[in-house]
């Protein structure tokens, strides 16, 4: 695209942006000049019994639209609007986190598919029992991020696990990480600071999945961070893992920003801290618990079939709140 096409796509982006801000601002004052003309009918003997039975219907609705505009004008994440990485792996736990990170990861496949976004298995590696030792995925559609970004977290399982014959229930647990994706103009990486290692790709149990050397690994050596992608082509293998590394050092970069605005954090939900736990899961009561909101809900099997909406809907809310409770403080 010519630089005047992506000043073209910006300004798009921009004014898709603004409009609603607009849009309830002149509905704001509209509604103001109505509540003036209904109180200068209260001086007006024939007609001050309508004003008076239509002005509190007024007031409501300028209530309405205040809270709406206050909403439209807080400050938006600028990658609210970006495709996700979206990273699970096991954690304690053994075979049955394993599996839990499996489960987590067809929850969140099954959420993408019924929002109508693309969902991309960049890294997949699977236990003998099917279970996930870790899954990188690429999520992208409409405010994919701005959606998922409070999924970040330990999440807590407490269930029979399938491996178990004695009917014990244990808590086991699976760590997920949702990242902004990163395009080259965010984050620039000096070739120098790669090592680039190329293998062969491998399934689950150790089954060879083609008999080229097209698995691709990058190590970014300044940070230590290691990516691998597993694809048949090894030219597509670079490319994946290029930009799931380019996400991880925007990521970083973000929590390192976000770190530093110590004030700002106070109004987040939860601490933005990958090892905090966020949300148990218990299966024998059906039973979720977002415990950064105090949420609870007895619907586990609709949100494991990926029926998130309630709880990222009270997410998106608290999150809105705390910040508008700020902005007024």
């Amino acid at each position: 695209m010519s630089e005047g096409g992506g000043d073209l796509a910006a300004q798009g982006r921009e004014y898709a942006e603004l409009r609603p801000v607009v849009e309830a601002a002149r509905d704001w004052r509209a509604l103001g000049a109505e509540i003036d003309e209904a109180r200068a009918m209260l001086d007006d003997p024939e007609m001050r019994a309508l004003a008076e039975e239509e002005l509190p219907r007024l007031e409501e609705r300028r209530a309405g639209l205040e809270e709406h505009l206050r909403l439209a004008l807080l400050p938006k994440d600028a990658a609210d609007a970006r495709p996700a990485i979206l990273e699970i792996r096991p954690g304690t736990g053994g075979e049955e986190a394993a599996l839990f990170a499996a489960d987590l990861m067809r929850m969140y496949e099954r959420f993408a598919a019924a929002q109508g976004w693309r969902f991309d298995v960049v890294e997949r590696q699977e236990t003998e029992l099917g279970g996930l030792k870790e899954l990188v995925a690429n999520v992208a559609g409409d405010g994919v991020f701005a959606r998922l970004k409070f999924e970040s977290g330990v999440h807590r399982v407490q269930r029979v696990p399938a491996t178990e014959s004695g009917g014990r229930i244990h808590t086991s647990a699976a760590t997920v990480a949702v990242l902004p994706e990163a395009a080259e103009v965010d984050v620039a990486i000096d070739q120098a600071d790669l090592r680039i290692d190329t293998m062969r790709a491998s399934g689950a149990g150790g089954q060879h999945v083609n008999t080229t050397d097209s698995a691709v690994r990058i190590t970014h050596v300044p940070t230590g961070l290691v990516v691998t992608s597993s694809e048949k082509s090894q030219h597509r293998n670079r490319e994946i893992a290029m930009q799931v590394l380019r996400s991880r050092l925007y990521d970083m970069e973000r929590q390192r920003a976000a770190t530093e605005r110590a004030d700002a954090r106070k109004a987040q939900v939860g601490t933005g801290d990958r090892s905090e736990r966020i949300r148990t899961y218990n299966f024998p009561q059906g039973r979720l618990t977002d415990h950064r909101i105090n949420l609870t809900l007895y619907k586990l099997d609709q949100v494991m079939q990926g029926d998130l909406g309630d709880v990222i809907d009270a997410l998106v809310s608290e999150d809105q709140a705390a910040r508008l409770a700020e902005m007024d403080g």
